[in-house]
């Protein structure tokens, strides 16, 4: 009988595949007869069990073996002669209705992949930014740096460069270290008692009314104060609440900034100290920093050009595919905070619908692309990316050696490379607009598409 797909709607497509019931019992008398040569049973020698006490054992378990592996055979065997390019995993059924014929008969139900089309790239207009490194950019980088390398001495210390005045009093910009115990409505809540916890005065990475009640206070004093947590406060338990802090303080540290000399371009990595080699390196990695940007604004722009011009249907099969690996990565983001029982936590497949969707969608999309272009990576391609990335680093033959020892690691920039085979691809086809904007804006523009 020949078989015939039948057209369910859409991508979801059905074959009937049957088997003839002497066919299967033929081979399951075939492997009973050789199971019994060396089965083993209580009260019997290996291979001296009674013929029917085996058939009665094994039987069943052969005939769904048997079957398990004929229908996938036969399906395999119609998909390849009718050219299905099967998406996801099929549905077998067994036919009720045929119970008592001679043949064992099942409906196999199953998605295929679509035709992907795309529409005219030439409509489509894609703005692309260009950044120039300029000396604003580089001082405003140095200073950073600069502020980052700040070195802190306790407030008090005599010692050379230890000495800061007489006054050892908390002060803005001083590091502090306190223990403090939390209580609302008289009792302590979770996550509101802490000891060594450490903070810069004045750069507000605590609550404001802890940090006001901390300033002026010395090493050993105590002071007990209040204040009331946002609305949006992160931990819903408290947020809205008003509470009461008895803080402690057991180190005051104050701040002295390194010169901007040769001894700070040493530490930054130049041997000589040279300044200006200096500047140049802090630009050379600020260009960098804009190339990637830049490029990750394009891509973004790119693969939403490539979704707006597509119109095809998606697999449910391989969008379910991927709401589960969304849902574990979920999960492990929540490990990694150190959230317990973190894999049993009810995370609903379905928020993560529309973004499978997309990421379904879009990846058929970049198939046919590489496909039909040919725009898989090749491996100079490969090594120059790998060269790139390594020239921030202090020896760069250590790190291509690190890439090229690990393939999962390489696959990732292969990955990459072919993403940027993609975007040029894309780039020659649509129009493109250049307009200049500052460091900042771009760093600002970047931020979702880095995300």
């Amino acid at each position: 009988m020949a078989n015939v797909v039948e057209n369910l709607g859409k991508l979801q497509r059905r074959v009937t595949i049957s088997l003839l019931k002497n066919v299967v019992q033929k081979e399951i008398d075939e492997r009973i007869c050789r199971l019994a040569k060396n089965v083993r049973m209580h009260g019997f020698r290996p291979g001296k069990v009674p013929l029917k006490m085996v058939v009665q054992r094994y039987a069943s378990q052969l005939e769904l073996e048997i079957l398990r592996e004929k229908i996938d055979k036969e399906f395999f065997d119609i998909s390849t002669a009718e050219g299905l390019r099967i998406a996801g995993q099929p549905t077998f059924v067994a036919n009720q209705e045929s119970a008592g014929g001679d043949a064992y008969v099942f409906n196999a139900t199953f998605e295929v992949y679509p035709i992907v089309k795309l529409g005219d790239l030439s409509s489509v207009e894609i703005q692309r930014k260009i950044t120039k490194i300029r000396d604003a950019e580089i001082d405003r980088t140095l200073k950073t740096i600069h502020k980052q390398r700040v070195h802190f001495y306790s407030r008090g210390d005599t010692s050379e460069p230890g000495i800061s005045g007489k006054d050892t009093s908390a002060q803005i910009g001083d590091r502090v270290t306190v223990d403090f115990i939390g209580k609302i409505d008289g009792k302590e809540f979770p996550g509101g008692s802490a000891e060594n916890l450490t903070f810069i005065l004045g750069e507000d990475q605590i609550l404001p009314e802890f940090e006001r009640a901390t300033l002026g206070l010395k090493v050993g004093d105590s002071k007990e104060c209040t204040l009331r947590f946002p609305d949006d406060y992160h931990s819903k338990d408290v947020a809205s609440k008003t509470a009461s802090f008895i803080i402690n303080i057991k180190k005051i540290e104050w701040p002295q900034q390194l010169k901007i000399d040769s001894e700070f371009a040493k530490s930054l990595g130049i041997v000589d100290g040279n300044l200006e080699k200096m500047r140049l390196e802090i630009k050379d990695n600020l260009d960098r920093e804009a190339k990637r940007r830049t490029q990750a604004i394009l891509k973004n722009q790119v693969m939403d050009a490539l979704l707006k011009l597509s119109n095809f249907d998606v697999p449910n099969s391989l969008i379910e595919q991927d709401q589960r690996r969304l849902v574990e990565i979920e999960r492990k983001n929540l490990a990694r905070r150190g959230i317990l029982d973190s894999a049993k936590a009810p995370i609903s497949a379905e928020k993560f619908k529309q973004q499978a969707e997309f990421q379904v969608k879009l990846s058929l999309i970049l198939s046919k692309l590489i496909k039909d272009h040919k725009l898989e990576a090749k491996p100079e391609q490969i090594r120059v990316v790998v060269n790139e990335l390594s020239k921030s680093h202090e020896d760069p033959k250590k790190v291509v050696r690190w890439y090229y020892m690990n393939q999962q690691r390489l696959a990732e920039i292969e990955a990459y490379v072919v993403e940027n085979n993609v975007v040029d691809f894309v780039l020659d086809k649509v129009n493109v607009t250049d307009k200049e904007v500052s460091f900042e804006e771009l760093m600002h523009d970047s931020k979702e598409a880095l995300a």
